[in-house]
């Protein structure tokens, strides 16, 4: 009469053996798991984060619209700087196809200050613009603070500050007797500009009018800069012409873009910036496997009288090794699963913080599960089979 040999485990059975060697080790599993957990849990933190920032971005130039236009002057074939033309916005204003066109005029050399006792060097980098036609319109921008350009209170000249210069000059909030300190006179700051995701260089700037530019600060009626928005079906169309239309003259000498491209090129750094602490949160999580691995060959040594015994009741090698493996993926599932948790909840507070929408893709959180899986695999390989190999007389010997 042939004896049965013992079959294979079933999956509960191995479920509840990982279980129960889990159990016994209450605090190594935990600082085992918290290695895996740290590494998950910084992955999906940085593809969520990320995620949440384009998509606020997304946002931002939904409402916006994507059918602005920039024109900035260039240079001629000789290299040197040819300036727009003093009625190349009023050239736009004509073209049909242009909804609305606006622009910006430097003042070289004009520097505001918050009082006339400020030394001229001290001016915080703050630049002098001119706002020409509805500036604010076409920006799609929002006071902080204040109004746009209005009627007089008083017989100063009026300024609307960008957000980064307002808070150089101390003045977040317009209140009565807001004044500055332009080209030695006090100017009245009527507004204080939130900041422009689609112009952000003109958070440093102080604007002044169309209106006194030239008699009050000496501006020489050259744009510097130029929006235009476009109908939308025809973006790429007018943006072809408009360099022809600004400057029938010289048309290679001006330049053409959208605002988005400048910002499609942030998102491309920020992704590479994600791709590095991705690789960081990768070398967390080989750390926490190390862990994982560690862990599993010190129970393998500390349980040698319990091999030993099962092998001595018939349990075969390949019941010794299927046990060891699932308690090691049930350790790194443990801490996968906390880390994912952990980093969405560090994405939720960061996101909602910012102001933005909380998105953590599914792919990286499913991502996250099965890479888990692999390192508990890989980890508990070694442990495994090294527990499968222990023969049954030695191992109740060390017993």
């Amino acid at each position: 009469m042939s004896r049965r040999r013992p079959g294979r485990l079933s999956t509960r059975d191995l479920v509840g053996l990982g279980v129960f060697g889990l159990r016994t080790r209450p605090a190594r599993v935990v600082l085992s798991a918290l290695g895996i957990a740290i590494g998950i849990a910084a992955m999906i933190a940085v593809v969520g984060i990320s995620s949440s920032s384009q998509a606020a971005l997304a946002r931002v130039l939904d409402g916006l619209g994507t059918n602005l236009l920039q024109v900035t002057p260039g240079r001629d074939a000789l290299g040197t700087d040819v300036p727009l033309p003093e009625a190349s916005r009023d050239m736009l204003d004509r073209r049909p196809d242009v909804e609305q066109a606006a622009g910006v005029g430097r003042v070289p050399g004009q520097r505001v200050y918050r009082s006339d006792r400020i030394p001229a060097a001290a001016s915080g980098g703050i630049t002098l613009d001119v706002a020409l036609g509805d500036l604010e319109e076409v920006l799609r921008s929002e006071m902080s603070s204040g109004t746009w350009f209005g009627d007089a209170s008083d017989d100063l000249p009026q300024v609307v500050l960008g957000s980064t210069a307002a808070a150089t000059l101390g003045l977040d909030r317009v209140h009565p007797g807001s004044r500055v300190w332009i080209d030695g006179r006090w100017v009245a700051v009527v507004g204080v500009l939130a900041p422009l995701p689609l112009a952000p260089d003109l958070d440093s700037s102080a604007l002044v009018p169309e209106s006194t530019a030239a008699d009050e600060f000496g501006w020489d009626g050259h744009p510097t800069r130029l929006f235009a928005r476009a109908h939308p079906e025809r973006v790429a169309a007018v943006r072809d012409v408009l360099a022809r239309t600004v400057n029938p003259a010289e048309p290679t000498a001006v330049t053409v873009s959208r605002p988005s491209e400048a910002l499609a090129a942030q998102q491309a750094s920020e992704a590479s910036f994600t791709g590095l602490l991705l690789g960081i949160g990768g070398v967390a999580l080989l750390v926490g496997g190390i862990g994982v691995a560690n862990t599993m060959v010190i129970t393998v040594l500390e349980r040698r009288a319990e091999v030993g015994v099962r092998r001595a009741l018939g349990a075969r090698r390949r019941h010794i090794r299927d046990q060891f493996l699932v308690e090691s993926l049930l350790l790194s599932l443990l801490g996968g699963a906390v880390g994912v948790a952990l980093g969405a909840a560090v994405t939720a507070v960061f996101a909602l913080s910012q102001g933005w929408p909380v998105v953590v893709p599914a792919w990286a959180a499913v991502g996250g599960l099965v890479a888990t899986v692999v390192i508990g695999g890989v980890s508990g390989l070694y442990p495994a089979s090294r527990a499968a190999r222990i023969p049954p007389t030695s191992a109740l010997a060390a017993a």
